[in-house]
């Protein structure tokens, strides 16, 4: 064999050996996920973080949260998430109906809804039924955010029950003195006095020592459902299910039950 031709087989053996390492051992690359979340998923996905990059070495997860309605539009405006964790099953589905996602959206998660009220509850409501009465400050989230639709299910369920006015939504309605843009900015102003009581899920009242949960009867409560998807121009895709399945799975409902989730009805 020439130098020249010895020399060209050299190289190309250097070159096919330098691939192989960098795809295998230690040298592989991690895969690294971003997750739209709901506001309401905020600390219980970092959790979730810990324990899924703990089972499975090499992956990486930045978190996003805010309202599902506002992430949902960030997706279809083309935001790099590979992830979308929904506090509903309507969000989901639009981008399922767009074409926007990899298969079907997996249901992931229940909550249920309570009322909060400030830890030293100036206005001194005692029942659901309070939140009628003339002058109560009420907080809400804006109209697309899910504890919107959540909630004006749990007062038409309210109207309807023995013992509260006939007008108990509209009574409810005239007292929202604010919307706000996802469930924890809600939280945050009941926390800081600016408001006499809002309707939130579950879990956000549990993690607050801010606030006095108030309960809603069971007759007149909703099961809220939380629903994710894999976003179809995410180019980790693979990676993104196995998360998703994971969060789905045994696991993840775990993590997700220690800060009050349950699984999905």
């Amino acid at each position: 064999m020439s130098r020249v031709a010895l020399g060209i087989a050299l190289v190309v053996w250097l070159v096919a050996a330098c691939s192989t390492a960098s795809v295998s051992g230690s040298a592989r690359p991690s895969a690294g996920l971003t997750v739209y979340a709901a506001a309401s998923l905020k600390s219980a996905m970092e959790a979730a973080r810990t324990a899924y990059t703990a089972a499975v070495p090499g992956v990486t997860l930045t978190i996003a949260t805010d309202s599902s309605a506002t992430l949902r539009t960030q997706i279809e405006q083309g935001a790099p998430a590979d992830v979308f964790l929904s506090a509903d099953q309507t969000n989901p589905a639009r981008l399922v109906d767009a074409g926007l996602t990899d298969g079907d959206a997996v249901d992931f998660a229940g909550n249920a809804l309570v009322v909060v009220v400030p830890s030293a509850n100036p206005a001194g409501i005692a029942t659901p039924a309070d939140l009628a009465v003339h002058g109560t400050k009420i907080i809400a989230a804006g109209a697309e955010v899910p504890i919107t639709t959540y909630a004006a299910r749990v007062v038409a369920n309210l109207a309807a029950q023995p013992g509260y006015p006939t007008d108990f939504v509209a009574r409810y309605d005239a007292n929202v003195v604010s919307r706000e843009d996802n469930v924890k900015a809600v939280v945050a102003k009941i926390e800081l006095g600016e408001g006499d009581a809002a309707i939130v899920y579950d879990t956000d009242a549990t993690a607050s020592n801010r606030v006095r949960p108030i309960g809603i009867p069971t007759a007149a409560n909703v099961s809220a459902t939380y629903a994710g998807v894999i976003v179809k121009a995410s180019e980790r895709r693979a990676a993104a299910h196995a998360f998703l399945d994971w969060l789905a799975g045994p696991e993840g409902q775990a993590a997700l039950a220690r800060f009050g989730f349950a699984p999905p009805s």
